[in-house]
């Protein structure tokens, strides 16, 4: 369906209906115009034969004349044809006379008959009688005089011709518009390919440009031919490709030096940071000898520390992302096992429940540093917005590991699900100050591209929210287990 709706279909169509409806018309105008020529020229030949015929013939009447009289004028007047196709009836008052015996002259109608009565101009009429036509030619014979000009002599005569010869003329012409209809079409139809081929290759190649400006090469320009409508349309498109191009150039540069300022100030915070840290943990082992508004102080200069630290980490580790600076050094090991190392690493042991397969059953090939920070992530979002009990579960597929970490809280909202990857979000947004940076699952779900893995968030019908990592495995890795 899409192909009968296309530009070329449309356009071969409309050439080809626009020559239908010329070839109809010109052949329907030019059918009428012979048509009436033949007839006209026809009639116009056996009208002059017939008066002249009557004309000469007139004078040897007698009056008043009797039947065989009038039936010798009407044979003399019907052999002035030579195809002896003429049927001629002579009519006086009451007597008829026919050239042919027995003749019911079916053809003249009375109205013919009244017409020829009350004027002396010839009359004709064409009457149509199953599948042919005929001309019915009436005409009043006048005599002469010297004194008073003509006058009619009560002798009517009445002549029937088969046009036989002119309807073969006209079916001619049908046949032969009829005939030329096919080639016009077929001319039509090349003429519509033509011009669709002129049409289309400036929009193939807007098209093809399109695709290419979509691909993000943003340097692509058309070459304008001419100065028509497709012409401004391929020279607004370099215009607006240019522009494009310049605004992503821009874009990218403030991205890059936004980019760069943050891992600047983030290196330059580490060192500051790192003797904040020694000195507050070296307050934190005395604020139990210092006296309770002194010790509280301490304590919460401690909290913001540990925060900010983790802050510049998190913003370093996302720089670096951005930088596309960031490598992963892989090895295969026991997935398990590494996830049981990251919650014992945490003391979260205890409060996490975990169903893993036995060691050594499930392996993968990852970064095992980067996958520590994935699950730890996860299990610590859930820890702290989430509720106990809190599962983490590890199970494995055809050349897939999915690891699930599972929590009992209220869940996530739904309008708040498209963005738990975004950085800094907060579905809270009176929650400004909280243990975590806003870029935890950011990185997570970084971590989790780099090894060419999913990470989604859902609610769990029963309540609660889990989170999905699914990690593609080696093809000739060991069987994977199931979980326990």
């Amino acid at each position: 369906m899409p192909q009968l709706r296309g530009l070329r279909t449309r356009l071969v169509v409309a050439f080809a209906l626009v020559a239908a409806v010329t070839a109809a018309t010109t052949g329907a105008l030019t059918f009428r115009e012979a048509r009436t020529g033949v007839l006209q020229q026809s009639q116009d030949t056996v009208i002059q034969l017939l008066r002249t015929q009557v004309g000469r013939l007139a004078e040897e009447l007698s009056f008043p004349p009797g039947e065989h009289e009038l039936r010798r004028f009407a044979t003399d007047v019907a052999g002035a044809d030579p195809s002896g196709t003429w049927r001629v009836l002579a009519a006086y008052g009451d007597l008829s006379a026919t050239s042919a015996p027995d003749d019911p002259f079916e053809e003249l109608t009375p109205a013919l008959r009244d017409a020829v009565r009350s004027r002396t101009a010839t009359v004709f009429q064409r009457v149509a009688g199953g599948d042919h036509t005929a001309l019915v030619v009436g005409m009043s014979v006048l005599f002469a005089s010297s004194d008073e000009g003509t006058h009619p002599s009560g002798v009517q005569i009445f002549l029937t011709v088969p046009q036989t010869t002119e309807r073969a003329y006209v079916d001619a012409l049908v046949t032969a518009a009829q005939r030329a209809t096919v080639p016009a079409l077929a001319l039509a139809v090349l003429l519509a390919l033509l011009a669709a081929r002129g049409v289309l290759r400036p929009v193939r190649a807007l098209r093809h440009a399109t695709r290419r400006i979509a691909e993000g090469r943003l340097d692509t320009r058309l070459t304008v031919h001419g100065s028509d409508e497709l012409a401004d349309l391929s020279h607004t498109f370099n215009e607006t490709a240019a522009a494009l191009e310049k605004s992503v150039a821009e874009l990218r540069g403030m991205e890059a030096r936004a980019r760069r300022f943050a891992a600047d100030v983030s290196h330059e915070l580490r060192t500051p940071l790192a003797a904040m840290s020694a000195v507050t943990d070296v307050l934190d082992e005395d604020a139990a000898r210092l006296d309770p508004d002194t010790a509280t102080a301490v304590r919460l200069i401690s909290e913001e520390t540990v925060k900010l630290a983790r802050l510049v980490d998190d913003l370093m580790e996302i720089s670096r992302f951005d930088a596309g600076a960031v490598v992963l050094h892989l090895d295969e090991i026991d997935l398990a096992e590494s996830l049981r190392r990251t919650l014992a690493a945490r003391a979260w042991t205890g409060l996490v429940d975990c169903d893993l397969p036995p060691p050594g059953t499930l392996r993968g090939r990852v970064d095992p540093r980067r996958l520590d920070v994935v699950v730890a992530n996860l299990v610590g979002n859930a820890l702290r917005h989430g509720a106990r009990p809190v599962r983490l579960r590890l199970s494995g597929g055809a050349r897939l590991a999915v690891i699930e970490v599972l929590d009992s809280g209220p869940g996530i909202p739904d309008s708040v699900l498209p963005h738990v990857f975004e950085r800094f979000y907060k579905s809270d947004a009176a929650r400004t100050r909280t243990e975590g940076s806003g870029l935890g699952l950011a990185i997570t779900a970084e971590n989790v591209r780099m090894h060419g893995g999913t990470v989604s968030a859902a609610n769990r019908p029963e309540g609660g929210a889990v989170f999905t990592v699914r990690l593609p495995l080696p093809d000739d890795g060991p069987p994977p287990g199931s979980g326990s």
